[in-house]
């Protein structure tokens, strides 16, 4: 989760202006309760980490706006007033296999400070409020990227053309003109971002009137329109694939820009289909929740008055309440439809809350505007029984076993990337991958297969601490688009070899009772052993898994230096070769 640090006297200013008192005590106890942990709040400095699903708190503005509303219940404002710039921004049809989504807005008049501290704080707080939403909306600039610039050094309207890998212009921070091709080869945006352009040979580019570059989304903008202590106006673009990440992303920026005395305009687009739109729309977004789903999660009903408070400090809008619609089934099994003869209450909520998505999500919003601590009690209506898992003799012989031989059990997400499950072990995924439709991070892109993977990154992590270190996982795979259980181990120790991982098979295997086991010897390069000295395991003629020593090529990649051995086993397949004493 990403962490914002934010100066109190931004907060300060941000709240006077509003015309509150800032308290910092406030802050500390109550702030939490909006759905963020604080990591220091101190006369100076608010560290404070943001959720995932909250984006819009990624900025100290951002962030002043939310507070203005749930600290001091100040009117909420979910309408961002926007007028138009008369300014204009075309699209080839050719930026629809390219990037597609294409949106501009224009913010006057900004108040930047006017001493140099002050105004390079401000800049810094921009940049670092961009980087934050490229990964929390963005998805590392895939969904959505934003260029921001100096109005006054372009000349409208605008283009967004394709180009070729040749095109030059002299990108951010360098001084002479570099080839597309040669910024996605050598400069330091190029490098890390190049990969969002795999397989393309026409780029997109956009362009002002006297044809000078303003961006090359996603990768770096043009050096003349660099934002700097004198800017007072600005243009943003944001560039992608999703709809509603570039939407957020824009009306993010021009909230921060306006919380600092900036007037948003908007931008008139002629989209890559043809279409013309007009962006960005400061219209809050309309929501309804049927009424009866706030009762049976909630456990209570509210009035007009709790409603209209809890959902003002959110920075919402209570619209009142409305009949079901005519056509409403008198059952219904969805959560978002509301029952003949009942009622739907109707809200209005900024279009930058790209997390509300459900009418459950509007639920949660009025329980931490009312408080969780004022929604009373209950009880659960539905009877629950619990069943022993099928496997739970075995699971507890296993980690009987593992803590026998000395290890620590550790537990690791489920979440991980193909390079640590596949490349980097040298395994051959023979199941279908279950892959994250919207990863939050590149590390996290699709569910584990294998336990192994996580155990190497918890030693890279702990790689300064003292040797010999154990640690054993019994945990949840997906393979198949289904979960199973497999149990591994890896040990760091100068003396292991492969006669030691081979003992602490033999140990497991007696203290399972089984006595017909046997190894035998893997193909090199099968897996992270080192050849000759990996094996797969077979009890009977059941493979229940594989052990050895690991290859130092593999190990290396986690920054490991040191001997190791390990083994990871299949707790299903152990279930049907093992029997179960009890």
């Amino acid at each position: 989760m990403p962490t914002i640090s934010v100066a109190q006297s931004l907060l300060r200013m941000l709240m006077e202006a509003e015309g509150f008192d800032h308290n910092i005590e406030q802050v500390n106890d109550e702030l939490p309760l909006l759905g963020t942990d604080i990591d220091a709040c101190t006369e100076e400095q608010l560290d404070i980490e943001i959720f995932p699903d909250r984006p819009d708190l990624l900025s100290g503005e951002t962030l002043a706006h939310a507070m203005a509303n749930f600290l001091h219940k100040a009117p909420a404002q979910p309408d961002l007033p926007v007028k138009p710039s008369g300014i204009t921004m075309s699209v080839d049809a050719e930026l629809i296999g390219l990037r597609p989504v294409i949106y501009g807005a224009v913010v006057r008049n900004v108040a930047v400070p006017d001493d140099e501290e002050g105004a390079e704080a401000f800049i810094k707080g921009l940049m670092d409020h961009q980087e934050k939403l490229h990964f929390a909306l963005g998805r590392g600039r895939q969904r959505a990227s934003i260029g921001v610039h100096d109005l006054n050094t372009v000349a409208p309207p605008f283009r967004v053309v394709a180009v070729d890998g040749d095109r030059s212009f002299v990108p951010l921070a360098k001084e002479e003109p570099m080839s597309i091709s040669n910024i996605l080869l050598h400069h330091p945006k190029g490098v890390d971002y190049a990969h969002l352009l795999d397989g393309m040979d026409r780029y997109p580019m956009i362009l002002d009137n006297n044809d000078d570059v303003l961006s090359f989304p996603p990768i770096i903008n043009g050096d003349h329109t660099t934002v700097t202590r004198a800017t007072r106006d600005f243009f943003v673009d944001v560039t992608g694939w999703d709809e509603r990440a570039c939407e957020a992303a824009l009306m993010l920026v021009c909230l921060q820009l306006a919380k600092r005395g900036g007037a948003v305009e908007s931008v008139d687009i002629t989209t890559c289909t043809g279409e013309t739109i007009t962006m960005p729309n400061g219209a809050g977004k309309q929501h309804t929740v049927p009424e009866e789903l706030v009762e049976n999660l909630l456990g209570r009903s509210f009035t007009d008055d709790e409603i209209h408070t809890a959902i003002g400090r959110m920075g919402g809008r209570f619209d009142g309440r409305q009949p079901a619609p005519n056509d409403a089934p008198i059952a219904s099994n969805s959560m978002a439809v509301a029952r003949a003869g009942t009622s739907e209450l109707m809200f209005t909520m900024p279009r930058w809350r790209f997390d509300l998505l459900h009418p459950v999500d509007l639920v949660e919003e009025l329980a931490i505007g009312h408080g969780y601590e004022d929604l009373g009690s209950d009880v659960p209506k539905a009877t629950l029984t619990a069943q022993p898992r099928h496997d739970h003799h075995l699971r507890r012989r296993l980690r009987a076993s593992m803590q026998g031989l000395g290890m620590m059990q550790i537990q690791s997400l489920t979440l991980s990337n193909e390079l640590d499950q596949f490349s980097h072990m040298r395994w051959v995924p023979n199941h279908e991958v279950t892959t994250i439709t919207n990863p939050i991070t590149v590390d996290h892109t699709i569910l584990r297969q294998h336990l192994l993977p996580g155990l190497l990154k918890l030693l890279a992590s702990n790689r300064h601490h003292d040797l010999p270190q154990s640690v054993y996982e019994l945990g949840a795979v997906v393979r198949d688009h289904r979960n199973a259980e497999r149990l591994a181990f890896i040990t760091a120790e100068r003396s292991g070899g492969f006669a030691a991982v081979r003992g602490r098979i033999q140990a497991l295997c007696n203290d399972l009772g089984v006595k017909d086991w046997r190894a035998e010897p893997l193909e090199a390069g099968d897996g992270p052993w080192l050849a000759g000295r990996g094996a797969k395991i077979l009890i009977g003629e059941t493979w229940v898994g594989c052990f050895g020593e690991l290859d130092p090529a593999v190990s290396s990649v986690y920054e490991l230096r040191v001997p190791l051995n390990a083994a990871e086993l299949d707790v299903d397949a152990l279930m049907a070769a093992v029997s179960d004493p009890v």
